[in-house]
């Protein structure tokens, strides 16, 4: 291949300012290739020029075989699945395995002396569920006064943070209708607009506690202004968290730079380490001699005279000092196998692979699947999330013209992995740790083949 047509990832100058950089890319590209954007060709091309393509080789892709829904009369059996799932379970690193039977066998043959041989002291300390973190966290941050006791979210929050939320106010004894302050993105609109954070604050602030949203939103997949979010929060006198479930192994995030005053997240979903993996947390180390935590566990005691069992409380610092119980090794295992193909890469270059990936995602549905007004039979495609890729991680979030249960349905007969969230949304993330830009291609094919099917059941239906 001529060297005219070499496209490196790691070497794209990005514009994050413009939500076109994707479609230049791939326009460019295509046109330099002597093909159109849409053209199987671009997309093996960007593979063959992806630097990151070794990392999809560390972990098992299903093959649509093994997918309990699908109808192999559809499909090649013995084909890799396409599988956009992972802003809900990331797939399964090899190394795991590997990594349990060593801790496995270690606790076999040394029994409590493998018990001290631990992570290493400048590893991320991991702890608990999401969820139980977050209370940990707002039990400490949410102190409520008779001119500040309110609680800021996003309306359409996911529900454990709203229940979290919730359970926090009665805890106080507080009425959750006046205390819970919800913000809702505007009429006929699906995302919020950074304005209308900045203005909600500006206007409530003063009652406001705790400022708690999402680093990305769950439902759309809108990345939220987490620098600006903050500061202005601040400003107003406000603790400002964010549950980055969603966002953390997705996007680069820089807490300590932008001042945030604490955060939680899962490892499950792009950290990849399996339903139910542990936990993280954090705190701004400006908080670690003020905010101590409101519930203490021996975990939190100082290591250095943790096992002198004194029962005379030293407290670790910070978030170390919100730490209740051992880790169980078992998921540190998981993770740890995780982090070290993180480890193989940065931040920046996977974001960098993110960005066109998605965006060539982007591109296809609307080449294929924008609404045609002057043919309205015409099956199309709705992008909610935020086009501004400095607004959105990964994943899109689609409405479709064909009902959405029946499109998800025939999705999964052709061994697509994504996952469908009430009352009309289907989510499809393209992962740049494993998924690869014929990915996209593929599953822009067989969408197709999905709708067309859907769409044609509703009409037997409707006949009938």
């Amino acid at each position: 291949m001529a060297a005219s047509c070499r496209v490196k990832l790691n070497d794209l100058k990005m514009d994050s300012s413009s939500h076109e950089f994707p479609v230049t890319v791939l326009e460019q590209t295509a046109s330099q290739l002597g093909c159109n954007p849409a053209d199987q060709k671009l997309a093996l091309h960007l593979d063959e020029e992806d630097e990151l393509k070794h990392l999809r080789e560390c972990f098992h892709i299903p093959k649509v075989k093994d997918l309990p829904p699908t109808d192999l009369t559809l499909v090649n059996e013995n084909e890799s699945c396409i599988y956009f799932a992972g802003n809900s379970l990331g797939l399964q690193p090899k190394k795991v395995k590997a990594y349990l039977d060593e801790e496995l066998d270690m606790w076999a043959k040394r029994g409590v002396h493998g018990h001290f041989n631990g992570a290493r002291k400048e590893e991320v300390a991991l702890m608990n569920g999401l969820t139980v973190n977050l209370h940990l966290q707002m039990l400490s941050f949410f102190s409520p006064t008779p001119t500040r006791y309110k609680i800021l979210l996003e309306a359409k929050a996911f529900p454990s943070d709203h229940y979290a939320v919730e359970s926090q106010l009665q805890l106080h004894g507080l009425d959750v209708e006046k205390c819970m302050l919800m913000i809702q993105p505007r009429k006929g609109e699906e995302t919020l607009r950074i304005e209308d954070i900045l203005d909600i604050i500006e206007k409530e602030g003063d009652s406001v506690a705790v400022i708690l949203l999402s680093g990305v939103q769950y439902y759309t997949g809108q990345l939220f202004d987490i620098p600006r979010i903050t500061k202005a929060g601040q400003e107003k006198g406000c603790y400002v968290g964010f549950d980055l479930a969603h966002a953390a192994g997705n996007v680069e995030l820089h807490l300590h730079d932008w001042g945030v005053d604490f955060a939680c997240w899962c490892s499950y979903k792009y950290l990849n380490s399996g339903a139910g993996g542990l936990a993280g947390a954090y705190i701004h180390e400006k908080h670690s001699q003020t905010i101590k935590p409101a519930l203490i566990g021996w975990w939190g005691h100082e290591f250095k005279t943790r096992f002198l069992m004194e029962n005379k409380l030293q407290l670790s610092p910070g978030i170390n000092g919100f730490r209740l119980s051992n880790p169980p090794m078992l998921l540190v295992c998981a993770l740890h196998a995780s982090l070290e193909v993180f480890g193989q890469t940065t931040m920046k270059a996977l974001r960098r692979k993110s960005i066109l990936l998605t965006g060539y995602l982007e591109y296809l549905i609307k080449h294929y699947y924008s609404e045609d007004k002057a043919n309205p039979e015409k099956p199309f495609v709705k992008i909610i999330t935020p086009p501004q890729i400095e607004e959105r991680g990964c994943q899109l979030t689609l409405i479709f013209s064909a009902p959405i249960k029946s499109v998800f349905k025939e999705l999964e007969k052709r061994g697509i992995a994504c996952d469908m969230r009430e009352p009309k949304a289907l989510r499809v993330a393209p992962v740049p740790l494993y998924n690869s830009f014929h990915d996209v291609h593929r599953f822009i094919g067989i969408l197709g083949s999905a709708i067309t099917s859907a769409k044609q059941a509703a009409n037997n239906a409707a006949l009938s």
